[in-house]
């Protein structure tokens, strides 16, 4: 078998009889005397166990091992990485241009519908990880095993939640959890955060959480956010509306799902960006605290602008 350094890739379509393909790796030099392993293999029975799919026949394969691993269906599988706080448009147009799936052209409404979950909003329904599958695996198969994946990650989170949290239910975590996500990046900051956010749920406070207004600008958002984006009025508007969004706003990971729901209760109400380059915040318990904290930021922001 002639083989360049990092082996070579074929595919084995549904159908193909062995004498064909072994002819084809013939042609290719992939195969030495293609007639003699189609002899073998129609002696052994192993002609009738060919399986479909795409190989790769790594440097040193022999006929015989080539023909296992035809058997065995020793496939290639391709790997696709969900990111922690994507949307759920960021992620069906990323799966959807991955070489090896293939699209079903599903609308959100009938993949939720597929998954078993009917009329559940898609947003936030999918658990970052990397995930492996054989090409020609479907975007909807894709898309099972991460929202499988979350649903198990979320009903594990719940049920060690702490006592603390003023959460009702695991939906309310996973929306929590988003807004947890798209706020800090940093894993001190994450149970600090959910406990600022509960805190303002137990007294009515509104979220005031940017990332939420964002969401709900939609399109309408241009990187920029505001004065008056703040005071414009959508379901997503934490900053007009108390309470918790209806939906989550991203896709959060197992670090943001278990923050939710055990926060660390400190009697902080607000945070801060310190505007240090690791994107660490400032919590404050009082108003005073927090306009102290803004204060600061903002004298760090204006020495740092050229």
């Amino acid at each position: 078998m002639t083989l360049p350094a990092e082996g070579d890739t074929f595919e084995v379509i549904v159908g193909t009889p062995l004498a064909k393909l072994a002819a084809d790796l013939g042609e290719r030099n992939l195969l030495p005397h293609p007639r003699f392993l189609t002899a073998y293999a129609r002696v052994t029975g192993d002609a009738t166990r060919i399986q479909a799919g795409e190989y790769r026949i790594p440097p040193g394969t022999t006929p015989l091992g080539l023909l296992d691993m035809l058997v065995k269906g020793s496939v290639v599988l391709h790997q696709f990485t969900v990111v922690e706080g994507w949307r759920f448009a960021d992620l069906l147009t990323a799966v959807r241009a991955h070489p090896a799936v293939r699209s079903l052209d599903m609308s959100a409404a009938d993949i939720m519908a597929e998954l078993g979950s009917p009329g559940t909003p898609p947003e936030g329904q999918f658990l970052p990880d990397t995930y492996v599958f054989p090409k020609g695996t479907t975007d909807l198969q894709v898309l099972r095993l991460a929202h499988e994946a979350l649903v198990e990650r979320l009903d594990a989170a719940w049920a060690e939640r702490s006592p603390d949290t003023v959460l009702s239910d695991p939906y309310e975590a996973l929306i929590l959890a988003s807004i947890i996500e798209k706020e800090t990046a940093l894993p001190a900051e994450r149970r600090l955060i959910s406990g600022v956010f509960q805190g303002r749920l137990q007294r009515g406070m509104r979220l005031q959480t940017d990332p939420t207004v964002i969401y709900g600008l939609g399109d309408a958002f241009d990187g920029n956010l505001r004065r008056r984006d703040l005071a414009r009025d959508t379901p997503y508007n934490t900053y007009t509306r108390r309470g918790l969004p209806p939906t989550p706003i991203a896709l959060p990971g197992v670090a943001s799902l278990e923050a939710a729901v055990n926060p660390e209760l400190t009697g902080a109400l607000y945070f801060v960006a310190t505007g240090d380059p690791d994107g660490s915040h400032s919590f404050s318990a009082t108003v005073e605290e927090h306009n102290a904290a803004v204060r600061r930021y903002l004298d760090r922001t204006r020495q740092q602008t050229p």
